[in-house]
C-alpha cells in the first residue's frame, strides 16, 4: 500500500494535512492519514469525523479514547490500539487504567459469546 507523504500530496490533501498537524501540534501525520489520503474525499470525510466525535462533549476526552480502545482491541485493529493507547496516555490513562479496560473488555467479549452462543433472550426488566 502507498502512503501519500506530505512532498507527494495534491493541494487539496496538504490543506488537511496542515490542518491535521495544527489542530494536533505535530509535525507531521501518521501512516492512518497518509493511507486514507489515497482517496482525498475519504481523507477530508474521515479526518472532519474524527474531529466531531473525539471532540469534548458529555464524554470526558480520556473516555472517549478508553471507548476507541475498546472497541479496536473486540476488532483486532493493532493500529488503533496502538494510536489510541499513545492519545490515552496523553490524557492522563494510568497503567492500572489500562489494565482494568483490557480486563473489561475480555469479560465482555467472554460474556457476549457465551450469551450469544446460548442464544440467552433478554429479560424483561432489561427490555427498552
Amino acid at each position: 500500500m502507498k502512503l501519500i507523504e506530505y512532498q507527494d500530496a495534491s493541494p487539496e490533501v496538504r490543506a488537511i494535512y496542515d490542518d491535521i498537524m495544527a489542530k494536533r501540534k505535530v509535525s507531521s501525520v501518521n501512516n492512518f492519514w497518509k493511507a486514507l489520503a489515497r482517496d482525498p474525499q475519504t481523507l477530508k470525510r474521515t479526518w472532519d469525523s474524527v474531529q466531531q466525535i473525539m471532540a469534548p462533549g458529555a464524554l470526558d476526552p480520556l473516555v472517549k479514547e478508553l471507548i476507541y480502545i475498546a472497541v479496536s482491541a473486540t476488532n483486532g485493529c493493532d493500529y488503533c490500539i496502538a494510536s489510541h493507547t499513545a492519545a490515552a496516555r496523553n490524557k492522563g490513562m494510568s497503567e492500572e487504567i489500562f489494565g482494568e479496560l483490557m480486563a473489561v473488555v475480555g469479560m465482555a467479549n467472554e460474556t457476549n459469546r457465551l450469551v450469544a452462543g446460548y442464544r440467552v433472550p433478554i429479560d424483561e426488566q432489561f427490555q427498552c
